[in-house]
């Protein structure tokens, strides 16, 4: 018997013990960690049980953001049982639809402004309390955390995707911009950040039949960052590109945003806002296009192979707006997403 087939086991058996019945799960997904999420209905009543490998997975922070953000006001799950033996989340449905399957042309503004507004309570959760009552701060994402990010895209994508070897040139302009990064995070203020904020961790709840109302998943990687990096990670989303004219607009409320509930000073203007806003989208591409070669190439996970070309050319797009980043954008776009494209084309050729 497989480990999954194992732990698959010691799941029903222990769902069936809370619940006092046999029960049927289905597997909903797994997502971009070791985690996988599965759907069941007792009685009536929806569920959802998240299945966290609790060596690999840790299912404290979550369970702790979860309380936090909920005394918060935000919509997310409410947690009913866990297993801290074996990583078991039993908590509430919250929805059934991703925010990225319902978003059009002609509603996304809607969506996104309601999404930002999100950001509000998100930002004020700085502290979580664990199961003993003790109160601690959420991690910071200081400038370590930002250069462990970011050396996820040369070890991952570069080195060990693309087997490219750097000349010396290029390792330097690399460190270069790659400081521009980092300062930039230091540059920021610092809020409670969801960390992975965007159309696939929002879900579309209708339980209240006068509004339809955002719910908010996936949050235990919450820290206390920079205050534009929920809001670009959703409106320059990974898996999703709207043209300039929707998300501009949308940009401008989030900065105001910011603005009439003090997240930053009256004083910081919108320029400024913007150059936060780009780099802080571009550090996060470069850190998500690293990621997604290494859950191919470490986890087994191919399918994010095909989300890459978008992160970098926003990268591409973003770094040409700033004279001292031209260099990344033309490297990028020069040589590093032609071996991408190059390396999407011949794995495509292998598997038809």
């Amino acid at each position: 018997m497989s480990e999954t087939d194992l732990r698959f086991n010691l799941l029903v058996s222990w769902l069936a013990q809370y619940f006092g019945q046999e029960v049927c799960i289905s597997l909903i997904c797994g997502d971009a960690s070791f985690r996988r999420y599965f759907r069941l209905t007792v009685n009536k009543v929806d569920y959802i049980v998240a299945d966290s490998p609790i060596s690999l997975v840790p299912v404290a922070p979550f369970v702790s953001v979860a309380k936090a953000y909920q005394q918060a006001g935000l919509l997310v799950p409410q947690i009913i049982h866990v297993c801290n033996e074996h990583g078991f989340v039993l908590q509430t449905d919250v929805g059934q639809a991703q925010l990225l399957s319902v978003i059009t042309p002609a509603n996304v503004s809607n969506y996104y402004q309601q999404a930002l507004d999100l950001l509000v309570p998100i930002s004020q959760v700085t502290t979580i309390t664990n199961v003993t009552g003790q109160q601690s701060l959420l991690p910071e994402y200081d400038s370590a955390f930002v250069e462990r990010e970011l050396a996820i895209f040369t070890q991952w994508l570069i080195g060990e995707h693309l087997q490219y070897e750097m000349t010396a040139a290029e390792t330097t302009m690399l460190t270069t911009c790659f400081q521009l990064l980092v300062d930039n995070v230091e540059q920021q203020p610092k809020v409670g950040m969801h960390r992975d904020f965007h159309s696939r961790n929002l879900l579309i709840n209708h339980d209240d039949p006068q509004q339809v109302r955002l719910a908010v998943i996936d949050f235990q990687d919450a820290v206390i960052g920079p205050v534009t990096y929920d809001a670009v990670s959703l409106l320059r989303d990974c898996y999703i590109r709207w043209p300039e004219n929707l998300i501009n607009p949308l940009i401008k409320y989030h900065y105001a945003l910011a603005i009439k509930h003090q997240l930053m000073t009256a004083d910081i203007s919108f320029a400024q806002y913007l150059q936060w806003f780009d780099l802080m989208g571009l550090q996060r591409h470069l850190k998500a296009a690293g990621i997604f070669a290494r859950l191919k190439l470490r986890d087994g996970k191919p399918g994010y192979m095909a989300d890459i070309p978008l992160t970098l050319q926003y990268v591409i797009d973003i770094a040409k707006r700033y004279q001292n980043l031209t260099p990344l954008g033309e490297w990028v776009e020069k040589v590093v997403l032609p071996l991408v494209q190059q390396r999407n084309r011949l794995s495509k050729e292998l598997t038809q």
